[in-house]
């Protein structure tokens, strides 16, 4: 297959699946059409989970070496806004972050891998569900994804409007931040408003626990370290004239140091549960940890930029130097194997100061860009197990 003929390939399989969009755990249709490709390559691949797909390719050469590549594969509950021929058929469900494309690409760098096996070893393909929701990678885990064979590398991708089209983005060392939820419930004693001292108000007491654990950040945290705490929803009270008998918050914490990321629980609970005392009202805390600080190796990050550069000139490859606050669980895979997760651009004809965001309903990405990434994918796993 040429490169053209491929390039046409991936963007028909990316266009399938962004017209079908599924949530979390719900993407019968995509892995249905993941098989589907696969069987049409005689690629052998096996259901792990009810939608998550594993394949494994081996090369004409003995080797027990074995790198894994990864795609994401849901969608986001997002009403589409935009007039694509290929816009989404299903209300209130969208590809607003890529994972189509990354499905796409995956598949492309399968039938690359196939239609030419001349490296040596195993290559393992983890079509992951449920990205945005958290636990897909860990269930994919739990499964045996990365045994039998082990994986000894593992790498991925992710398209970044922010970069233009085709471009390469790979950074050693931490990429991607811890990802933590809290949900906190105020407790307090309902009442007349026009008698608050005879209540136990929650809206005030849960406003004063919203601004203190901002000194997380600004006074009980290094400076230099980077942290993120975001209160993202608050409901509560019943009527405008009734004290508030409880008030529900919920956020989220990003850090980047595992230190840190260890920490964020005590000082929040510590916080919190001052506050409420002080006023003499109740707080029920529940606190989750979603995902770990993603870190990408050295050394695979260094295989990645070697191979990127190699295909593509040094010219459209960037070595990055800033880290995201944004979390990925791509990361649970990097606490069985070293690895490197990379930004591919898909930047289009907007300025790239502005583009689209990801979780935008008008998000949409460069499709000339998507034969890049399947050929990167490709490239390093060549590149690994020509190394071993």
């Amino acid at each position: 297959m040429t490169d053209s003929q491929l390039s046409r390939k991936i963007i028909s399989i990316r266009r399938e699946i962004h017209q079908n969009p599924e949530l979390g755990n719900k993407e019968f249709k995509t892995a249905s059409l993941i098989e589907k490709v696969l069987n049409e390559y005689r690629i052998p691949h096996k259901r792990t989970t009810p939608t998550g797909v594993i394949a494994l390719l081996s090369g004409n050469r003995g080797s027990t070496r074995c790198v894994g590549l990864r795609a994401d594969m849901d969608a986001l509950p997002l009403t589409e806004r935009t007039n694509k021929p290929y816009r989404s058929g299903t209300p209130g469900v969208m590809h607003a972050c890529g994972h189509d494309a990354h499905v796409a690409m995956l598949l492309g760098a399968a039938i690359s891998l196939c239609e030419k096996k001349d490296w040596k070893g195993n290559v393992k393909f983890l079509f992951q569900p449920n990205e945005e929701g958290a636990g897909g990678a860990k269930d994919l885990i739990q499964k045996g994804c990365m045994k039998n064979p082990k994986v000894d590398a593992v790498f991925g991708l992710h398209v970044n409007p922010r970069f233009p089209a085709g471009t390469i983005g790979i950074k050693p060392g931490a990429l991607m931040a811890a990802v933590d939820k809290f949900e906190v419930d105020v407790l307090g004693v309902g009442g007349h408003a026009a008698y608050p001292h005879e209540g136990k108000d929650s809206i005030p007491v849960a406003a004063e626990m919203i601004l203190a654990l901002q000194t997380i950040v600004s006074r009980k945290t290094d400076p230099v370290e980077p942290v993120v705490l975001t209160v993202g929803t608050i409901e509560g009270g019943a009527r405008y004239n009734i004290l508030a008998e409880k008030v529900r918050f919920t956020g989220t914490v990003r850090t980047l140091s595992e230190t840190v990321h260890r920490n964020i629980p005590k000082m929040l609970s510590e916080i919190l549960s001052n506050v409420a005392r002080a006023h003499g009202v109740r707080a029920r805390i529940k606190f989750e940890t979603l995902g770990s600080v993603l870190y990408n190796s050295p050394d695979m990050a260094q295989i990645s930029l070697d191979t990127a550069t190699q295909l593509f000139g040094k010219k459209n490859v960037a070595r990055l130097e800033s880290a995201s606050m944004g979390g990925e669980d791509f990361a649970e895979y990097l606490k069985y194997a070293p690895g490197c997760f990379i930004y591919l651009g898909v930047g289009g004809n907007r300025s790239n100061a502005n583009p689209i965001p990801w979780h935008h309903p008008e998000f949409d990405l460069e499709e000339s860009a998507l034969l890049r990434g399947s050929t990167l994918l490709s490239g390093i796993a060549r590149t690994f197990l020509s190394r071993g």
